[in-house]
């Protein structure tokens, strides 16, 4: 089968075969076989079964029984806390050695032998190092001319567990960073400031730069954004921050985060220069952007992408309608607000919005308001299908994406700073994505809608 990363495609050979099975899912050659019934041909993908690798021992050979025998001996090893306390002690006094012979191959001439050389030995400097048995101390040697570059355990260098890597995921998987310290701490058996913590994630300030000036497709479908908001500290004041999220659903019908952006107010003006950013990084056209009543979000669409259509989030239209109504009323008024949006047609929701606003005017004259001030952003779903509506008529596929991030992000009560919160929010962004591995529901009959209405502007 051809291999694309994590999928693979089957060939249109063995489809009969599977194809006779009852059910979506079911067994082939040991792999989970999911069918796409989003594309027109039903095309469909298996999904291998990933297990983390288990190191397999080697086969016991004279010497390696010879070694264990020595270690059991010299350590008198009682039980595993003891093996790992030998590694421990096994490990400082390699590098302890290596570093000494580096040091004779550095000079040329062995230690305590005498030489004409101008260089010579100077001594030791102590150095406390990480490793994932635990701290231990080593006696790096010194040359006169301070020439001497050690390569098993380089200048500068205190760590070798990997511990990096580690503290990432973990901030990753939203752990603060007293929680990191204290299961670092715990573990491995050293301390980690939360200071060090803090250093160690702004390693990926690049990184995020990085990330949020990569080049982007050409045409995005459709495209969300939204906001989710965060306590953050700023001088001191714990404020609530808007991280505004981009996502785009990109020509194979796949969700891709395209951009966040923290802190900044709501305005056209600000909305202009988020929709220029995508526009350097190379999208020339969007067929639908939806989003909610955010401020100046029609005039920056109007003047960025001209030809895009603004489609108002319906779930918010209804949640913000039904704040001006009594309890009592509000399963009655809901149930009408629907036969608007699943009219057949843009005439049939017209006459659907003026009998509702006449049902509901006496009690209610401030209700339905905002239906008619933006009908012409909420009417653009009536050209489709029902089933295509669903795709974007919402903004359920970005608000569960905030959703995610706000569980990865509960046990973080206030950020220190507007930075941090953003390298949460690019880790959160990939831990999310893993799951990512399927298009959009329908999105075979979306796109075919999509090309018959916008023709000309998807790629192919």
């Amino acid at each position: 089968a051809e291999k694309d990363t994590d999928l693979w495609i089957i060939p249109a050979e063995i489809y009969k075969d599977i194809k006779k099975k009852k059910k979506n899912l079911c067994k082939l050659d040991n792999t989970r076989v999911f069918y796409d019934k989003i594309l027109n041909h039903r095309r469909p993908f298996i999904m291998a079964n990933r297990k983390k690798e288990v190191y397999k021992p080697k086969p016991m050979t004279e010497g390696k029984r010879n070694l264990i025998q020595g270690l059991l001996q010299e350590y008198d090893i009682q039980s595993a806390d003891d093996i790992q306390e030998a590694l421990k002690d096994l490990l400082s006094g390699t590098i302890q050695d290596m570093l000494e012979t580096e040091m004779d191959n550095h000079l040329g001439y062995d230690r305590y032998e005498r030489s004409g050389e101008p260089n010579y030995r100077n001594g030791t400097k102590s150095k406390t190092v990480r490793s994932k048995y635990g701290e231990f101390e080593v006696d790096v040697p010194q040359d006169r001319q301070s020439s001497f570059e050690p390569q098993v355990l380089p200048k500068r260098q205190k760590d070798i567990s990997s511990i990096d890597d580690k503290i990432i995921a973990m901030y990753a998987k939203g752990m603060t960073t007293r929680q990191i310290s204290e299961t670092i701490e715990d573990i491995y058996g050293f301390e980690v400031s939360e200071g060090m913590v803090s250093d160690i994630t702004d390693k990926l300030l690049p990184r995020i730069e990085e990330w949020q000036n990569r080049p982007l497709s050409p045409v995005y479908p459709i495209v969300f954004i939204d906001a989710v908001h965060f306590s953050v500290r700023d001088d001191g004041i714990i404020r609530k921050l808007a991280a505004y999220v981009v996502l785009g659903i990109n020509e194979d019908g796949m969700k891709e985060v395209l951009s966040i952006v923290v802190g900044e107010n709501e305005s056209s003006k600000y909305w202009l220069s988020v929709l220029n950013s995508l526009k350097n990084r190379g999208v020339q056209d969007i067929l639908i952007l939806c989003s909610d009543g955010l401020t100046g979000i029609k005039e920056a669409i109007s003047a960025a992408f001209p030809k895009t259509e603004q489609q108002r989030c319906i779930v918010h239209m209804v949640r913000n309608t039904l704040k001006y109504v009594a309890n009592k009323d509000m399963k009655a008024f809901a149930k009408d607000l629907k036969t608007i949006y699943t009219a057949a047609d843009e005439e049939a929701a017209r006459k659907q919005l003026e009998s509702v606003t006449k049902k509901w005017s006496e009690q209610y004259p401030s209700a339905m308001n905002r239906w008619h001030e933006n009908w012409d952003a909420i009417s653009p779903i009536f050209k489709f299908s029902k089933d295509v509506r669903t795709a974007f008529y919402t903004t359920n596929a970005i608000e569960s994406l905030n959703s995610c991030y706000r569980r990865l992000n509960k046990q973080r009560s206030v950020f220190p700073s507007s930075q941090a919160l953003m390298k949460a929010l690019y880790l959160g962004t990939f831990e999310i994505a893993k799951k990512w591995t399927m298009p959009i529901r329908n999105w075979g009959k979306v796109r075919g809608e999509l090309e018959i209405m916008y023709p000309d502007r998807m790629l192919i």
